[in-house]
């Protein structure tokens, strides 16, 4: 079979074979690979590493759409030792409705609404490279339009701060399934354990735990469990959190589609969000959110949510695809 058409070798059957690709396209099917049209040769092409608290990611100019199949392009590049490296891909392209365009793709190549940390990179990228060229500044996603300020020195970005917009505790708009408006400091069955979550999305779906220790927890095997529990019909990312004081806390994470991470800003922004509403931190009062890659700080008054963090460029160069 190729591409779901049977396999003709007689000459006598080309008016078969075209009497099938026409009824393909009369059905609507119009995902056939026109292989005239198919490249030569491989092209190159111009990427940039870049991390916030070592949340690392490699970022593409896609301002012309040449980058048509960036799932299994992300598969590829993120392999450690036999690609560039990285928790995903990001493709910046143009919008018609913000400054700029982000697109993000997790490890395994299932593309994410929202990144917090990729957000801020992308605002570094676009006016270091002197696409846009304002301190503050808008960036379309597939969860909305997110407003960023940054901050410069020497004439480059270091920091960026973005309004991540409203935290959502509404079950459905988790999603969570569990028979409750809101998920709150609620008892829920995770991988056969029973524990307290409290499920929010911040541009995607968190469910956050707090506990006095998380340094010991083995979250290669709790992560993906925990993300594909059945009351998560669009899995979710975990945080595990351990609040230090009113101002301060300890975070790990698990990306649905990435694994741990070291640092994760939606994340983050979940876990301050589930303090505050849990009253376990200040509300209007900047938090130290502490990750293994380093600290983000996040400030929830009514639920709306600013994050600010560093934004590096590591290095940039080139692939063949």
């Amino acid at each position: 079979m190729l591409l779901g058409i049977p396999c003709l070798t007689s000459l006598d059957t080309a008016n078969a074979l075209a009497d099938i690709i026409e009824s393909r396209f009369n059905e609507g099917n119009t995902e056939l690979v026109d292989i005239n049209a198919m490249r030569a040769w491989r092209q190159k092409i111009r990427f940039a590493k870049m991390q916030s608290c070592g949340n690392d990611c490699i970022f593409v100019e896609n301002f012309d759409g040449a980058i048509t199949c960036p799932e299994s392009l992300c598969v590829e590049l993120c392999r450690l030792h036999y690609g560039i490296g990285g928790d995903g891909i990001v493709l910046i392209e143009k919008s018609r409705v913000a400054d700029v365009r982000m697109r993000y793709f997790n490890r395994d190549g299932s593309e994410g609404r929202m990144a917090g940390n990729n957000l801020r990179c992308v605002a570094k990228y676009v006016y270091d490279k002197g696409f846009v060229r304002a301190q503050v500044m808008s960036v379309e996603t597939a969860s909305g339009i997110y407003h960023l300020r940054l901050y410069l020195r020497d004439g480059k970005v270091t920091t960026v701060s973005a309004d991540m917009g409203k935290a959502a505790f509404a079950s459905s708009a988790v999603p969570v399934t569990l028979d409750a408006a809101e998920v709150i400091d609620m008892p829920a069955t995770l991988a056969g354990e029973s524990l307290n979550i409290t499920c929010v999305n911040v541009g995607n779906p968190h469910c956050v735990i707090f506990m006095d220790a998380i340094d010991a927890l083995d979250i290669s095997d709790l992560g993906p469990k925990y993300e594909f529990a059945p009351i998560f019909p669009e899995r979710a990312n975990i945080e595990w959190v351990r609040v230090i004081n009113r101002s301060a806390l300890r975070l790990r994470v698990w990306e649905r589609g990435s694994g741990e991470t070291l640092a994760c800003g939606t994340g983050a922004c979940a876990a301050a969000a589930a303090a505050v509403r849990l009253g376990l931190c200040d509300e209007g009062r900047d938090i130290n959110v502490k990750l293994p890659g380093g600290d983000l700080t996040v400030n929830v008054k009514n639920d709306r949510i600013t994050l600010t963090g560093n934004a590096v460029m590591v290095f940039e160069g080139e692939f063949e695809y």
